[in-house]
């Protein structure tokens, strides 16, 4: 637990994002006060669970280990429904706590089942995925995923901490790892444009999970983001940002199946925002070069189906952040800045995909 770095979340229930090697031992401390803790995971992270499992029963905690399914498989109501089934079993107080140990899937689906439990427990997320460590582990989203579309139903409730233990990146396979930094670059664009500089510098060094530049890439995503939701938890204002790219990357994740890592499907939403925001005026053209040049240095996916395009369109108009018949996009006016694009026009929208993403 040395050199651990300690990241502030604001707002009306306050947390720690902490980020370095070896800290399961700080997650008793999390949630103090429980006599039982629900530990969700999927299989392939069984024995990253059972660790988990034996710090909790030697700080004299009961754990309750719950497999669900892998991915976005585990993100039903079904599901859900399977693991409140457990925790009333065991019967399960609202002292008690859940964790979810795994990627983005697996903590979203953890805090959905701690928010619905009697109507809110604690939880904690413990990121083993890139993914999860800047995303999704850190503001108090949690959802499952609906046949309309993903994340459709949810909650927005606040961990009690977060864990984001560098070392369980060692074992991560590189896709994966890669893939998780597509978020990474949305922080870079969105607020912080030294993640891009770090990234052009060396994009290897990038991708070296016990280097310092990964590090300090994952450090800087947090503070973008937590920064970001400290001010505005139910996504009522400014939050809105952490959505770059991720209008049409949602639609390709439901097209595909969900088969897509969501890294791969956000890569090509931002090069889409960046070429919608050109298009209307709104973004000069080294900056939109400049989305494509990095994700194509960390191997990330630019391009996608040409002959989909109707079908990703009538999916985003279902997306979270449309209002009525009217999308709207998170744009840049420039690098760093965030903006809206509300209602822009079904041409518009067409030319930008068949210019830039259509391969």
């Amino acid at each position: 637990m040395n050199d651990m770095t300690r990241i502030p979340v604001g707002g009306e229930r306050p947390y720690d994002v902490l980020v370095g090697r070896d800290l399961l031992g700080t997650l008793p401390a999390m949630v103090d006060g429980a006599a039982q803790v629900a530990v969700l995971y999927a299989a392939p992270l069984k024995s990253r669970a059972e660790e988990l499992a034996e710090v909790l029963s030697a700080a004299g905690l009961r754990p309750l280990p719950i497999e669900v399914p892998d991915a976005e498989a585990g993100k039903t109501i079904e599901v859900a429904s399977a693991c409140w089934d457990r925790l009333g079993a065991a019967g399960f107080t609202r002292t008690d706590a859940v964790v979810g140990v795994g990627g983005g899937a697996v903590t979203d689906l953890a805090g959905f089942v701690a928010a619905s439990w009697l109507r809110g427990v604690r939880w904690v997320p413990v990121s083993t995925s890139l993914l999860g460590m800047v995303d999704a582990a850190v503001g108090g989203k949690t959802g499952i995923n609906t046949a309309a579309g993903k994340n459709l139903v949810g909650a927005f409730h606040p961990p009690a901490g977060v864990l984001c233990d560098l070392s369980m990146l060692d074992t991560l396979p590189p896709v994966d790892l890669t893939a998780g930094l597509a978020e990474v670059v949305k922080c870079g664009f969105i607020a912080d444009p030294a993640i891009l500089d770090l990234i052009e510098a060396d994009p290897a060094a990038a991708t070296e999970p016990a280097g310092p530049v990964l590090r300090e890439l994952v450090e800087r995503a947090v503070r973008v983001k937590a920064d970001v939701v400290t001010g505005d938890l139910r996504e009522s204002g400014r939050r809105e940002i952490l959505n770059y790219g991720h209008t049409l990357a949602h639609a390709i994740e439901k097209v595909e199946g969900y088969r897509w890592r969501h890294g791969h499907a956000v890569s090509v939403g931002l090069v889409y925002a960046a070429t919608l925001a050109r298009l209307a005026g709104r973004l000069d053209e080294v900056t939109v070069g400049r989305h494509r040049v990095i994700l194509d240095s960390l191997g990330l996916p630019t391009a996608y189906r040409a002959d989909v395009w109707p079908e990703l369109l009538a999916t985003m108009r279902v997306d979270k952040k449309a209002r009525g018949a009217r999308l709207r996009f998170v744009v840049l006016d420039g690098l760093a800045q965030p903006s809206i694009l509300d209602g822009p026009s079904d041409e518009l929208l067409q030319a930008a995909y068949e210019t830039e993403v259509a391969g």
